[in-house]
């Protein structure tokens, strides 16, 4: 049985929120009272699951946003503000996976897309949400790293230094904000059963039976896991955890 948790009266922002993870959280944060912004790229994914959300009778709003661009990602946040009031709680998922590459091979294109998204992209959500939770003096934000943040892999040279990166972001701006009332973490999931990772299994990027035998309780993570792990990082229940780096992927980096 999952813990429960009680968020009314709070406001959380959530990007990559059309599918997966994200999804996971945004609905998760809802179900536990708080009023959701919902940020995706893809416009009628995020619609969807607001109007999911609201026909639920719960508090949500649907942002079109493209991470890469900062611009994009400053007018969510302050959409979010401007329509509930306040910023509590952010989860930083969005992101993207790019096939195996050889590292003496992979071009100059798909290295600057990949940080583009998954690094820079987190960058400028906690940068534009502390803007706001400093304000308050309060608040937690949860960055999506990945177990690839924690280990390196073969062929996922520049995916991997993008999850090393969003390591060091939230550790070093965990030291700067714990003083200041807000609590930044990040999480590291293993290989979790969502549509991208789907995508990969379809395309042979990555083999189902051999992912599931590398964690050790034999099994993919499910995105209901990852909700729950980010939900008890920002609450009180975590109030003394600052600057983690949360493996959530069963057991594989225990190895």
């Amino acid at each position: 049985m999952n813990p429960t948790y009680d968020f009314t009266g709070q406001v959380a922002f959530v990007t990559g929120a059309g599918s997966g993870m994200g999804l996971a959280v945004a609905q998760a944060f809802a179900a536990s009272g708080a009023a959701v912004a919902l940020a995706d790229i893809d416009e009628r994914a995020v619609r969807e699951a607001v109007k999911e959300l609201t026909d639920a009778g719960h508090q949500a709003l649907a942002l079109t946003c493209d991470v890469t661009d900062e611009a994009q990602v400053a007018a969510a946040v302050d959409r979010t503000v401007e329509v509930f009031g306040r910023l509590d709680m952010a989860y930083n998922n969005a992101g993207i996976q790019l096939p195996p590459t050889d590292a003496a091979d992979e071009s100059l294109d798909q290295f600057e897309k990949v940080h583009a998204v998954n690094l820079r992209g987190i960058w400028a959500a906690m940068k534009h949400e502390l803007r706001h939770l400093r304000t308050q003096g309060s608040g937690a934000i949860v960055n999506c790293s990945s177990l690839g943040g924690l280990v390196g892999i073969p062929g996922r040279a520049s995916y991997h230094s993008t999850k090393h990166g969003v390591i060091g972001l939230t550790t070093s701006a965990a030291l700067e904000y714990a003083p200041r009332g807000i609590r930044i973490n990040a999480i590291c999931p293993g290989t979790i059963d969502t549509p991208m990772v789907s995508d990969m299994i379809i395309k042979r990027e990555l083999d189902r039976a051999e992912a599931e035998a590398n964690q050790p309780i034999g099994r993919l993570g499910t995105a209901d896991e990852i909700a729950q792990a980010v939900l008890w990082l920002c609450s009180p229940g975590a109030s003394f955890v600052i600057g983690v780096a949360l493996p959530i992927d069963g057991g594989y980096t225990a190895q």
